[in-house]
């Protein structure tokens, strides 16, 4: 199974979002945690989570990029009781049940998202509309070329 990971390409997200995911947690589109306050109250960090953030499993902090690996099925399961905790504690769910079930529902959502090589990157767009939010997932596959490029030389000071 695949599912994706926070990664940084920058330190930028660590500027933009209130609260920056640390790189290499598993993360979900995470769009329920916008949908019961008020847009107008946002702050601009908070603006731009919603516009383009992921929201990653383990501080709850959010990322600009994902990259899709394989997810074990031990850690499967354990993001999968996290989450529902989360949902019980931070979003008031009904029952620690009712939020395992959701919280696989969003888990696999993501997962389905992943339906892609491994190392692809995935961005998110989101906005609000008359009768909702609308999302859009971004997909960058992995090349031969950018797997071989040189990111940086090194040379010795004179």
């Amino acid at each position: 199974m695949k599912l994706a990971k926070t990664i940084q390409l920058d330190v930028s997200d660590n500027h933009i979002f209130e609260h920056p995911a640390n790189p290499q947690e598993w993360a979900i589109a995470g769009t329920f945690s916008f949908v019961d306050s008020d847009p107008d109250n946002w702050s601009r960090k908070h603006k731009f989570a919603f516009q383009s953030a992921w929201l990653d499993l383990k501080s709850y902090g959010n990322s600009t990029f994902v990259q899709v690996t394989e997810i074990p099925i031990k850690e499967y399961e354990f993001i999968i009781n996290s989450l529902a905790k989360h949902l019980v504690e931070k979003y008031n769910a009904p029952s620690l049940e009712d939020a395992k079930q959701a919280s696989k529902q969003e888990i696999d959502d993501m997962a389905a998202l992943c339906n892609h090589p491994q190392g692809t990157l995935l961005s998110i767009e989101r906005s609000l509309v008359e009768n909702g939010i609308k999302e859009r997932t971004r997909v960058i596959k992995p090349t031969k070329e950018r797997s071989k490029a040189k990111v940086w030389n090194i040379s010795q000071d004179e």
